[in-house]
């Protein structure tokens, strides 16, 4: 390979998948992994309940209670897994991070067609989605994380 092929260095280098270790983790990072773990719990609750109800309670459908169950709890692997990497300042953690916002937003629409409490539930989810989003695309934030844009080597 020639010294026009071969890409440049970065300016820090990066060990097993890790961000720079030059600097601290900046704020808008540990809010990003905060609000990703939040939604994370928030789901492992759901689901927690969906399943208490579906084993004790009285569903109407008790295979649908505990699949659904289930499935919020397989769920909130995602975020859990992002919050988790993005507190380690891991540079892979911010694309499951934006993803789950992005799966969030639909879902906290859907929260507010409801005529129930269920509409705050829905603000709530739109507010802490669209924050997180903001902090994941922070320059500060992709700096951190080592990421770079399309084409660009420092």
């Amino acid at each position: 390979m020639s010294s026009e092929q071969t890409p440049a260095q970065t300016s820090v280098p990066e060990t097993d998948g890790t961000a720079p270790a030059a600097g601290e983790r900046p704020r808008r990072l540990t809010y990003a992994a905060a609000l990703a773990a939040l939604e994370g719990i928030a789901l492992v609750a759901g689901g927690g309940w969906i399943l208490a109800l579906g084993l004790a309670g009285t569903p109407d459908d008790r295979q649908q209670a505990l699949t659904g169950g289930i499935t919020l709890l397989v769920l909130a692997l995602l975020p859990l897994l992002a919050a988790r990497g993005l507190w380690q300042v891991r540079r892979w953690s911010r694309g499951p991070a934006v993803i789950t916002q992005i799966l969030a937003l639909p879902v906290a629409y859907n929260l507010l067609q409801a005529d129930s409490i269920a509409i705050g539930a829905g603000i709530a989810l739109a507010v802490v989605s669209v924050t997180a989003l903001v902090l994941l695309v922070n320059p500060a934030t992709t700096r951190a994380l080592g990421i770079t844009g399309p084409g660009r080597t420092e």
